[in-house]
């Protein structure tokens, strides 16, 4: 019995509070920066290029990529957000590029032809009890000079969001997982871990961004600055890629080509 995260059972809240947010939002328009940047490295190609959207739960991403002509294998553990992608998908009249296999990220490669061109991989490691071993199997699915598209929860920005919140004891004690927060990951994971693991999968790694370096940490809006919803993307813009801020968003993004 696996302990990885199932989202049957808020699978609609989880589309409403995550997908349907302004968070959802600004971590969309960072990332979609990144994998139109991602993208230019196939600029030759002279035939569609397949992705594996892996745990990849409505497909909002994926489906920018099916809309300019490629093929997307989607698999999710989750039937629940199974259904629910493949119903966005229909609506958006993609369903004829897409392959959805009902099935734990470690086992796709039972469900792939061969080897893809792309691989997608976001927000999923943090839910997983074996998150190295899940991505190294995935980067195995990925084509000489491939591309992979990973993001994953932040340990450093968990930590600086608990000290913001005043969570200081909390801290200190190891920031045991509280299960109350059902949105919330099990854990964050060290962003220097995660770009050894794909280097020595024999990746090179091409850039990086901090998806809501600052938009997790603004306070109480009593006494502050007047600003609106646009200013904090044009922010969020403007410094992800840059350090320190990269390194203290909620996520981080990181894309690279197998060598």
């Amino acid at each position: 019995m696996t302990k990885d995260r199932n989202f049957d059972d808020i699978a609609h809240k989880f589309a409403k509070n995550i997908y349907g947010s302004d968070k959802g939002e600004i971590r969309q328009v960072i990332v979609w920066e990144d994998i139109e940047q991602l993208l230019t490295h196939f600029a030759t190609a002279d035939k569609p290029l397949h992705i594996l959207d892996a745990g990849g739960g409505l497909a909002q991403m994926s489906q920018k990529i099916a809309q300019l002509g490629h093929k997307v294998t989607l698999c999710d553990l989750s039937s629940e957000m199974l259904r629910l992608a493949e119903s966005d998908i229909e609506k958006n009249g993609l369903l004829e590029q897409y392959q959805l296999v009902h099935a734990p990220v470690q086992e796709i490669q039972n469900h792939l032809d061969g080897p893809v061109d792309i691989l997608m991989f976001h927000a999923v490691m943090e839910w997983l009890e074996e998150p190295r071993a899940a991505l190294e199997n995935l980067l195995n699915q990925v084509k000489p000079g491939g591309m992979v598209s990973i993001m994953f929860y932040n340990y450093h920005g968990l930590v600086y969001k608990n000290a913001v919140c005043g969570n200081i004891p909390h801290i200190l004690n190891g920031m045991p997982h509280k299960k109350r927060f059902k949105l919330q990951p099990q854990k964050g994971l060290l962003p220097e871990s995660v770009y050894a693991w794909i280097e020595e999968a024999g990746y090179e790694i091409c850039g990086r961004s901090g998806i809501r370096c600052f938009s997790d940490y603004i306070g109480n809006m009593t006494n502050m600055g007047e600003f609106d919803h646009d200013d904090v993307v044009a922010l969020e813009r403007k410094f992800c890629r840059q350090e320190p801020y990269l390194s203290l968003g909620r996520y981080i993004h990181v894309w690279a080509k197998k060598q």
